[in-house]
């Protein structure tokens, strides 16, 4: 979903260039790499939730 925002908006972004609106076209190209991030980092949590969740019953192993 954020890529799909992110993309988006760095779309605008480039049509407010085009039209030679600066200002916008920065708040808009914010906005898009922010969406970018949150993407980048809804993907990181994910792997690490993945990477961690063979530890924890490792370690309920260990204590039984």
């Amino acid at each position: 979903m954020w890529m799909i925002l992110a993309a988006v908006l760095v779309i605008i972004a480039a049509v407010f260039l085009w039209r030679g609106d600066l200002s916008l076209t920065f708040v808009i190209g914010t906005l898009g790499v922010v969406a970018w991030f949150l993407s980048y980092r809804s993907q990181l949590r994910a792997k690490v939730a993945v990477d961690e969740e063979p530890n924890l019953s490792g370690e309920e192993r260990d204590e039984n």
